[in-house]
Parts: C-alpha cells; structure tokens; sequence
C-alpha cells in the first residue's frame, strides 16, 4: 500500500514549473470547459474562470445555448461555445468537437451539466481522448458507465463521497484509513487519478509511491461552486503537469485560496470570493525562467 503524505508548500513549490520568458499565447495550456444547464448556469463559469486563474492561456467554454448570455455577460475572459440543446446528446457532441477554434490540452466535463443518455456522455470523452486531450471529470459526468472508457488513461475523477459512490458503485467509508486504502484500489484498478472531496481530500492515481492527503483549510468550504472552483484550477495545471501532481497542486492552493477569502470575508464567503483569491494563492509559487536554461 502507498504511504500518505501530506502535502506542504515546499512540496509544492518543488513540482512547480517555471513559465518560460519567452512563451506565446496557447503555450501555457488551452482548456476546455463542457458543463452547465438551464439551472445549473454558474458552474461553468466558476470552473472556467478558476482555470483562467490558474495560468492557462485560453479557456473554451461549451454551456448550453440558454446559458450563453450569462456566461458572456459575466467575463469578457471566456471564450464562450453555444451548445444547442440543453442536454448532452451525441449528435451535440459531434457538433461541439467541429467548433472548436483551438485543439485544447485539456478538457474538464460535467460541472452543471444535463446529460440526455450516458452514451452521449462516453462519445464525448472517447472523441476528446482520441485527439489526446488529457481529461477531469466531475459532477454528473460521475457516472459508472464512463469507467471502461478513461481506463488506464489516467484521466482525473473528483467525486466527493456521494458521487463516489454512484462512479464506483461503493461507498469510500468515512475513516481516513478506509478511505485512503478505498481511493488506492479504486485508482489502481482502472489506471486513474482518484481525487475524493471532503474535510480531508484523498489523491491517489494508483501507481505512484505515496499517496496525498490534504486537510479542507476551512469548513467555509462547504459553499456551493467550491467543487467547480478545483475543477477548473485542477485542469488549468493538467495542461502543464501529470495528472497525479495536477491534482495535489490544485487541491492544496484551492484550500489557500479559501483559506484568504475566509480571512477577509470569515464564514460568509461565497465561491467567487475564492477565485478572487486564487492569484494571491498562487503568486507566491510564481517561477520564470529563460528558454536555454
């Protein structure tokens, strides 16, 4: 069994990549957003503005024609993709995959969404993968029938213990040792990165030598969004790193970030006062490096 670690801020500032001084635009991650209902319009927007803020360069933004005005109206930062039917269809996916205006390096799916039938759900992620597109799933794309496709791709899950439950078909049990051992097996098995969401998080992708725990910075984190916040931050930093190390990173400087919402606003804090705190998190960590060294 892997060994627990905990995640600290010297850990993180040695996975940390520099940016290079020399970059262009596209070459510190294009992302892709898939998510949103006509209920559910903000989780998008939450998940896509988190991976702005991560330092990924461009953000698409795939929500559904009904939710488009408001993702428009609320940031000129995202570039925002209208999907005809408020469902997940196959015949939308075909559709979404020929509109889009840049090949992403990584796509989140699931945040708000609505899905019309599970296969629609399993043809957006067979297409994206065989353009190797690296990918997070989360929300209602947390559904077992996805398993066999992302096996051994070491595509990323965020289940908290409800959806885990519904992904896995088992409860991950509520003692951190029972859930660490739970998540290692789970990970193991079908060759993904297991993130599971709760007061401690638990990050496994099932062959590296430890496996992370993190501590929630503050029970404040139980707002609604805070689960498309890492979402999004999570898959901002998958264009750049693996996806066992994308997800220590985003859970640990997620947790900062709230950590400095909570300190100007206390237990009243909504998710977009996170967001605001995300480059204040993240800043610190901040390397540039010249091309030849």
């Amino acid at each position: 069994m892997a060994k627990k670690i905990t995640v600290t801020p010297k850990l993180v500032k040695d996975l940390i990549v520099p940016r290079i001084a020399t970059s262009r635009k596209g070459d510190n991650g294009i992302v892709l957003v898939v998510g949103g209902s006509r209920i559910y319009h903000g989780a998008p927007i939450l998940a896509s503005m988190a991976a702005l803020r991560s330092g990924t360069d461009l953000v698409f933004t795939a929500v559904p024609k009904s939710s488009i005005i408001a993702v428009r109206a609320y940031s000129p930062d995202i570039i925002a993709l209208p999907l005809p039917d408020d469902k997940l269809t196959s015949g939308l996916v075909n559709r979404l995959m020929a509109m889009l205006p840049k090949k992403p390096h990584a796509a989140a799916i699931g945040m708000g969404m609505s899905i019309a039938k599970p296969e629609a759900l399993v043809s957006l992620i067979r297409q994206l993968r065989n353009a190797e597109i690296k990918l997070l799933l989360d929300a209602s794309a947390l559904i077992p029938e996805i398993l066999r496709e992302i096996a051994g791709t070491g595509t990323i899950v965020t289940p908290h213990a409800g959806e885990y439950n519904r992904l896995f078909e088992k409860h991950p049990g509520t003692n951190e040792d029972v859930q660490t051992s739970t998540v290692q097996t789970a990970a193991k098995e079908y060759g993904i990165t297991v993130v599971l969401k709760g007061s401690i998080n638990i990050i496994s992708d099932g062959v590296s030598e430890h496996t992370a725990v993190i501590k929630r910075s503050t029970p404040a984190m139980t707002v609604g969004g805070m689960g498309d916040i890492l979402s999004g931050l999570t898959v901002g930093l998958l264009t750049k790193y693996s996806s066992f190390n994308a997800s220590i990173l985003g859970v640990f400087l997620n947790g900062v970030a709230a950590s400095l919402a909570y300190e100007r606003v206390g237990l009243h804090m909504v998710a977009t006062d996170v967001i605001e705190d995300l480059p204040n998190a993240m800043k610190p960590f901040d390397l540039i490096k010249d091309q030849d060294e």
